[in-house]
């Protein structure tokens, strides 16, 4: 076991040397804004997600198993049957019985445990430790040869990936602000979008080379035209940077001041994005008219929109606002799953600000993602909005392998809403009030038959 962690460190150090040879090259002899350079991140992870587990998985072994709950499927008219098997009454009869509180009990029980909704707000539990921050509680402390080597990650991480990253993000953000200035003052010609067109791409690949991120882009056939609207599930503010870095989109969203406010004032110039005040945003009309307004236009870049309207931890996608399907248009759905094992893309807003989760992205090993462009989709005849959002909503949840859920993202920050809780009063009624109705309701239809 010695010998397997002596290698593994070898292996580290020698995968770190090459790549960071290979880093300074390219960073002094490739334009990053080329997307050649991408070469050099995909060997550098191999070798890094070989070593990795090559020590993590012979020292921890024993550690990584912790217990879950078996949920099990079913109505709750079944699972309550279930309950019922022992006693000669059945819920087909529309009586009350004792033991179906033991449903509710269970399923209060498994939400306090293992909550399916909430714990979708927080970082995602690894499987092997990634040597970077220790998200479960087992990798407190585990030997000292490991919290050596977190050490050695961190003065790397911290001393030679950091300041490299943090030079290129301040080179793509400089370069967008100046480059969307100066094209703003050209005529509106095909000169001028394509310039634009130019200086966005090349700015994102630089910003994305900031993050150490290899992107997988698949099924690029089906990548979103002019006058279409692109929903994505929702992870992270870079989720924008991982788009843009194989397309240009018209971005969708509120006024800011500072920093980021001069960041939009330069970039609206030179294309057509819709930035909206905070007065405007909760005028719901006003949003849709703009938006329609722009996706009429088929010349304008695709919209890009992330309907969930939070972040969420890349396991699972919830409930998708219907506003953005009823624009009209056609729609281009995106699945993006990062690899959590480099680093944790997730932006966890209500403990990390801004400036802190830029520092967790640019501190990580890397951002490793995959996207896949999935076949555009239009609204069918006699489809609701709402119907069409879920249809949507589910394409990217098989595509991204995520959990399809129905709950609303709005839960991150807001109380449960009393009509779920009634339309868990309203199924149970049903069974016991409603079915107890109808059968006392039999004899008098088939006494007036006869």
């Amino acid at each position: 076991r010695r010998l397997d962690i002596y290698w593994g460190l070898f292996v580290v150090s020698l995968s770190l040397g090459v790549y960071f040879t290979l880093y300074i090259q390219s960073f002094s002899y490739i334009p990053h804004s080329t997307g050649f350079s991408i070469i050099f991140n995909v060997l550098y992870l191999k070798i890094s997600d070989y070593a990795t587990n090559s020590v993590i998985y012979l020292c921890c072994s024993s550690l990584l198993f912790p217990g879950l709950i078996q949920r099990e499927g079913g109505s709750m008219e079944q699972e309550m049957g279930e309950l019922r098997r022992y006693r000669t009454q059945s819920i087909s009869r529309g009586e009350f019985a004792l033991s179906d509180s033991f449903y509710f009990y269970r399923k209060g029980l498994e939400s306090i445990v293992d909550d399916q909704v909430t714990q979708r707000f927080s970082s995602e539990e690894l499987v092997s430790w990634n040597l970077l921050t220790r998200t479960n509680h087992n990798f407190h402390y585990i030997s000292l040869r490991l919290t050596v080597i977190w050490g050695l990650g961190v003065i790397i991480r911290y001393c030679v990936l950091f300041p490299l990253r943090i030079t290129l993000a301040i080179i793509g953000i400089s370069w967008l602000v100046i480059g969307t200035t100066l094209v703003g003052f050209l005529p509106n010609r095909r000169v001028k979008n394509w310039l634009s067109e130019l200086v966005h791409l090349m700015c994102y690949r630089i910003c994305a080379r900031g993050l150490s991120a290899t992107i997988q882009y698949h099924n690029k056939n089906n990548k979103p035209q002019k006058g279409g609207i692109c929903v994505a599930n929702h992870t992270s503010p870079i989720d924008i940077v991982i788009l843009a870095n194989d397309g240009c989109y018209a971005m969708v969203g509120q006024s800011h001041s500072g920093l980021m406010g001069v960041i939009q004032r330069s970039m609206v110039r030179s294309c057509p994005h819709v930035w909206f005040e905070r007065s405007e945003m909760r005028d719901r009309h006003a949003v849709t008219s703009r938006l329609r307004a722009h996706v009429a236009a088929k010349r304008n870049l695709p919209i890009l929109i992330f309907p969930e309207g939070t972040c969420i931890n890349n396991t699972s996608v919830m409930m998708f606002k219907k506003g953005s399907f009823e624009i009209g248009g056609t729609i281009y759905p995106v699945a993006i799953k990062y690899d959590p094992r480099f680093g944790d893309a997730f932006w966890n807003s209500a403990k990390y600000n801004m400036v802190s989760y830029l520092l967790r992205m640019m501190t990580s090993w890397a951002i490793v993602v995959n996207v896949w462009y999935l076949p555009p989709m239009t609204r069918q005849e006699g489809e609701d909005a709402t119907k069409f959002a879920n249809r949507v909503k589910s394409a990217i949840a098989h595509q991204g392998g995520l959990l399809d859920m129905a709950w609303d993202g709005s839960l991150k920050r807001d109380k449960v809403k009393e009509e779920f809780k009634e339309h868990q009063q309203k199924m149970y009624s049903s069974m016991v009030v409603g079915k107890k109705a109808r059968n006392s309701q039999e004899p008098h239809t088939e006494s007036s038959k006869s």
